[in-house]
């Protein structure tokens, strides 16, 4: 799958560098562009449809994460690249798809290609489609406790589940919700060996459910009842591996 790309490092040197070893090991990335600080980088990243950006940290009057933070919406894929390995925790919370230390590895260069790769793939291959999902889920069913015992649901009636604090929405197929007195991790333990993805913090969804999925920073996917439910970065990867 062919990817476009731009670079954002202040020094050319290093720049040259990236777009050369990209062209000799990584031939289906295409360079659309460069920028050399903040300023450009917007203005490149604004105007300019891409798939992932290598990102220098370090740049003049501000670093990687200012950039992130005036660009916003975010729905392209970040390679960080960087001499400094103590920006690895900042990296993370901002969702980075890989982490590259300079001088750069021609190894590491392709795992990292390789990756964001792979995400693309699955991406494209689910844009604008019905989406089948490999499990086919197991129509079992699971309890849930009521002061006066407990309540079977069948399993493949629920849409999806709801953090509440302490507490978990689930909604059902057919409109209704119920409220349980246990956490979403525990109800996400107790649906595990059904076709259920935790998409987010406070989100599980049933994956025969989802009718499509639609891209972005981490994306979001529309349930068969209409409901969009935003997907956390994080979790994108381990979403689109339940499908084709």
């Amino acid at each position: 799958m062919k990817l476009n790309a731009i670079i954002v490092e202040d020094e050319e040197t290093s720049r040259t560098i990236l777009k050369n070893y990209l062209h000799k090991y990584c031939p289906h990335i295409t360079v659309l562009g460069e920028a050399a600080n903040i300023e450009d980088a917007v203005v490149l990243i604004r105007n300019t449809t891409f798939d992932v950006v290598f990102l220098d940290v370090e740049m003049p009057y501000g670093n990687a994460f200012d950039l992130l933070e005036r660009v916003g919406d975010i729905d392209f894929e970040t390679i960080f690249v960087t001499a400094y390995n103590h920006y690895a925790i900042e990296a993370l919370n901002a969702h980075a798809s890989y982490y590259l230390m300079k001088p750069i590895s021609i190894d590491e260069l392709i795992k990292a290609v390789d990756y964001v790769t792979a995400i693309k793939e699955k991406e494209h291959a689910l844009q604008d489609e019905v989406l089948v999902a490999k499990t086919t889920g197991i129509s079992g069913k699971i309890t849930i406790p009521q002061q006066s015992g407990f309540e079977v649901l069948h399993t493949a009636d629920i849409l999806y589940c709801k953090a509440d604090d302490n507490y978990t929405e689930i909604y059902l197929n057919n409109a209704k919700k119920k409220l349980v007195s246990k956490t979403l991790k525990y109800i996400e333990e107790a649906l595990s060996t059904a076709a259920f993805a935790r998409v987010h913090k406070s989100y599980l969804v049933n994956v025969n459910e989802i009718v499509k999925y639609q891209k972005g920073k981490g994306g979001s996917v529309i349930l068969s009842n209409g409901k969009e439910i935003m997907v956390s970065a994080s979790k994108k990867a381990d979403l689109l591996a339940y499908f084709k």
